[in-house]
């Protein structure tokens, strides 16, 4: 999705940085330290572990991008060199979260090109955020890959619920509330068992259904088009037996579950 999107801009050189909204920028960097470090670069590598996006540059900088539930990114490609007008890819669209409109001043942070290309990150309701050199080495195993050993570990020596641990990104990277929901779902677990508490078999059916919906809504367009997410709304059924689903609120977070199905 946002990576596959980035990675138009690999091989460009960063020709500006605008950053009008200083809070957007986060561990202490400014919008004139993201210009001296980055400009001139170029972008080597488009990288994705969890909810961060990272560009990787020639001079072993890492600029990281996160979009919350209203960010969006659009790259724009100049149609001839040094043009500021070309095609703009917005790999998602309308997001579950975010207003139907767009406003010039949504735009949170943008990098533009010597050759006339732009990557903007936009989040009207600010739940983003623009780092450099993110602190990788805090983000538990990658959701998409994770395999059965890694879930085990993040899972096997916690008593909280099951939901609060799989979104807590130093245990799996890359799940946040609407995906966690949908895979707790489809793997018919509850949110609020205890993570430890699970068997190995229901480990090795939670670990296979979180690849493969990670994958799945990826292709969707996002965490927004999950199977279980028109019905998540007060008084919404469960898709599959018409239980109405329950709304609760676990690790701090507005939960919806189906009772009948998920033990």
């Amino acid at each position: 999705m946002y990576r596959e999107a980035a990675e138009r801009v690999v091989g460009r050189r960063i020709g500006g940085v605008d950053a009008p909204d200083a809070w957007y920028l986060k561990g202490g960097v400014s919008a004139r330290m993201l210009a001296d470090v980055l400009v001139g670069s170029v972008v080597v590598a488009a990288r994705r572990r969890g909810k961060l996006l990272m560009l990787d540059t020639d001079r072993r900088e890492v600029l990281g991008l996160r979009f919350g539930m209203t960010g969006r990114l659009l790259v724009t490609l100049a149609a001839t060199p040094g043009a500021t007008d070309g095609v703009t890819h917005d790999p998602v669209g309308r997001l579950e979260y975010a207003p139907a409109v767009d406003r010039p001043g949504w735009q949170r942070f943008a990098v533009g090109f010597t050759d006339g290309a732009r990557l903007v990150l936009t989040d009207p309701r600010r739940l983003g955020g623009v780092e450099l050199n993110p602190p990788e080495a805090r983000l538990g195993p990658e959701a998409s890959t994770v395999t059965a050993a890694e879930l085990d570990r993040a899972l096997a020596d916690s008593s909280a619920p099951l939901k609060a641990v799989l979104m807590n990104q130093a245990r799996l990277a890359g799940l946040g509330n609407l995906l966690t929901d949908e895979v707790l779902w489809r793997a018919r677990l509850s949110p609020q068992r205890p993570a430890a508490g699970l068997s190995a078999g229901e480990r090795g059916h939670l670990v296979g259904v979180i690849r493969a919906t990670v994958a799945e809504l990826g292709t969707r367009g996002g965490s927004h088009t999950g199977d279980l997410q028109p019905a998540r709304e007060r008084g919404g059924h469960c898709p599959r037996c018409g239980v109405p689903l329950r709304r609760d609120d676990v690790g701090g977070r507005t939960t919806y579950w189906c009772p009948g199905e998920q033990g």
